[in-house]
């Protein structure tokens, strides 16, 4: 008795059969005695299964390598505003160029890239999922604005979540070096910083700050992920293509994502990035406290201090990882998988 796959059997070059019967997983050839069973699949539909989220991974670790600058300087506008000193972005780098070194416009990068192998990855592959699922119960039609609205909205809010921690890790590893040297924990890697944390605030504090950043990842995925759906099928009946499409659609989808998010992000540098006063404080009882101490210190524009900045960071980020994830999509095709 021989079995093979059914792809490699050449029933024409096997031996006469007498009898040939199917079973549910195999067909069965009398007399010869040759069995053909299908190949094992268990491997390919695990990869198939990680697949979308492995995308995102590869995507954003890619686009944070070449964004980090922007974003380490929109931090320190951020935290700049706070304190009501200077803010311009080219001040900021040629500051900390000059007193930190070049180096330290990549400071938290490890924290950076542990944030989006976890949270890009999931966001990004949740998204695929959830519209697949959807697509399948609308059977195979385009998705309506609610429907890619509320996928959006799902994988970015249950991403942020899951990805606080490394979030948390680069907010404190990039704010370090702004506070007095007594103050400073002088974190040497993300592990260094997630540690530091565990340690003084006990496992909870990894989560200080998942409600403000799971809101700004909702409204940042929507804007990023089903303002670019939106605009690809507009932009499509408008006859554009190719890298043009992408391009277009992602620029479009980084300005809603920059201004849907801004304001939530702000909120969430504030509560990551402080520290209990001597008598044991904080400055900020909760998110909703943060964001009525700053619209009475500076009104509804405080909250979009560095928009220009943060607009030229999410833009790229979004473009470079929306691009990256459809080569790597390509890449997944080439390979068979």
């Amino acid at each position: 008795q021989f079995i093979y796959p059914f792809d490699s059997l050449d029933i024409a070059s096997t031996m006469p059969v007498l009898n040939t019967f199917r079973t549910e997983n195999t067909t069965v050839f009398t007399g010869a005695q040759i069995v053909a069973a299908p190949p094992k699949q268990e491997a390919k539909s695990v990869l198939t299964a990680a697949k979308p989220f492995l995308t995102g991974s590869i995507a954003g670790c890619f686009s944070t390598c070449c964004i980090q600058p922007m974003d380490m300087i929109k931090v320190r506008i951020q935290l700049n505003a706070a304190s009501g000193a200077a803010a311009s972005p080219v001040g900021i780098a040629s500051k900390m160029i000059a007193e930190e070194g070049v180096a330290s416009l990549y400071a938290g990068l490890s924290a950076g890239l542990t944030r989006q192998v976890v949270y890009t990855g999931s966001r990004l592959g949740l998204y695929d999922v959830f519209t697949d699922k959807a697509k399948e119960a609308n059977g195979g039609k385009p998705l309506p604005l609610h429907q890619t609205a509320l996928c959006a909205l799902a994988a970015g809010g249950i991403a942020a979540v899951v990805g606080n921690p490394a979030d948390l890790s680069l907010v404190r590893m990039q704010a370090d070096s702004m506070l007095p040297p007594a103050e400073r924990r002088g974190y040497s890697s993300v592990v260094s910083a997630l540690l530091s944390i565990v340690k003084h605030e006990g496992p909870l504090g990894l989560l200080k700050g998942a409600g403000p950043t799971a809101t700004r990842a909702m409204g940042l995925n929507l804007g990023m992920l089903g303002g670019n759906t939106e605009a690809k099928k507009h932009l499509k009946q408008a006859g554009l293509e190719g890298n043009a499409l992408i391009f277009s659609a992602s620029a479009i989808a980084g300005f809603f994502a920059s201004a849907f998010s801004l304001p939530f992000d702000y909120v969430k540098t504030q509560i990551q990035k402080q520290k209990p006063d001597a008598a044991g404080r904080l400055q900020y009882a909760s998110s909703a406290d943060c964001a009525l101490q700053t619209l009475r210190a500076g009104g509804p524009l405080r909250f979009y201090a560095g928009f220009p900045t943060y607009y030229f960071r999410i833009a790229p980020h979004a473009m470079i990882t929306l691009v990256a994830a459809d080569k790597v999509k390509q890449a997944w095709k080439r390979m068979g998988v």
